[in-house]
């Protein structure tokens, strides 16, 4: 099968698929900060996705952003992980100064490679600043790469223009953009749900 084919394929879940929870922590919720959010329903589908992971013995990252300043400083409140994401038991916690899981510690390229996981499902905020660049850093290096948008958010952004931009039309050119140059195979939470459990 060549890697176009494996794209082109119905949707499966491997039995060691790593759940990669990226950011989801409570200084997002400063929206006097980050402005208006879309997607209200990403936390309960986060929540059902990594549910679905702890019942079938699939791996879970939890990803973390560090902050130098700002809502996700280390030692403030917002730094912490949401209710969520909280009490997972992860199989490995990741801390990252920058956009991509794959620049932070421990080193998450090295840990799958360890293990020998060849699918990643990536989930988290935002859709599209860490969870774009992670997944076109993961569709990069070989990975089979699941990006179900609804288990995801962004806000509105002002462009060089000073126009904003709506955070559902920021998500949409993400999603195309993953989508039409094949870093990653952009689905929904049930697709991937009825996959895992198939």
């Amino acid at each position: 099968m060549t890697n176009t084919d494996a794209f082109d394929a119905p949707l499966s879940i491997d039995s060691d698929a790593v759940l990669v929870v990226i950011d989801v922590q409570k200084g997002f919720d400063d929206h006097a900060f980050w402005g208006e959010r879309d997607n209200p329903e990403a936390e309960r589908r986060i929540g059902e996705l990594i549910g679905t992971w702890q019942e079938t013995g699939r791996p879970v990252v939890v990803v973390q952003h560090a902050s130098q300043t700002g809502p996700l400083a280390p030692g403030t409140p917002g730094y912490e992980l949401k209710d969520v994401v909280a009490d997972v038991k992860a199989d490995l916690h990741i801390t990252k100064p920058v956009n991509s899981a794959f620049y932070g510690t421990p080193d998450l390229h090295a840990w799958l490679r360890q293990r020998g996981a060849r699918q990643v499902v990536i989930v988290g905020i935002m859709t599209n600043v860490c969870n774009e660049t992670t997944a076109r850093m993961a569709g990069n290096l070989g990975y089979d790469t699941i990006f179900p948008t609804d288990a995801m958010h962004t806000f509105d952004m002002a462009g060089p223009d000073g126009v904003t931009v709506p955070a559902a039309e920021l998500a949409r050119a993400t999603a195309t953009v993953l989508h039409a140059m094949r870093f990653a195979k952009v689905v929904t939470t049930g697709a991937v749900l009825a996959a895992a459990v198939s």
